[in-house]
């Protein structure tokens, strides 16, 4: 009997344990923390005049590093999309993955 006293809390221990972010995990917080900095992007994106449709570009973000990802028209809305980024209260690094969509060709 003397050793269930000490039962309850050490599976308490090891539950929080448990829940406690690694290296490529995290944090029910920084994970909240993620997906305010991706609506920030996404915002700071749309009000950006060069980049117009925002939604066009995905936006990715994991431990305060955001990945931009989609195509936009032209090399300069892509540097404008990063440029917005990185603008934003708690980005570390933006990655670039944008991608200028090809022009159509009109001859026939």
């Amino acid at each position: 009997m003397k050793g269930s006293r000490y039962l309850l809390p050490f599976g308490f221990a090891v539950l929080l344990a448990a829940c406690a972010p690694t290296q490529t995990s995290r944090s029910s917080g920084q994970a909240l923390d993620d997906a305010s900095i991706t609506a920030r992007v996404k915002t700071e994106i749309a009000q950006s005049e060069s980049v117009g449709q925002a939604m066009k570009v995905n936006v990715d973000t994991y431990r305060g590093v955001v990945s931009l990802s989609g195509f936009v028209d032209n090399q300069k809305q892509a540097s404008d999309a990063v440029k917005a980024a990185k603008q934003v209260a708690g980005v570390e690094k933006v990655i670039n993955n944008l991608e200028v969509k090809p022009r159509e060709s009109s001859g026939r």
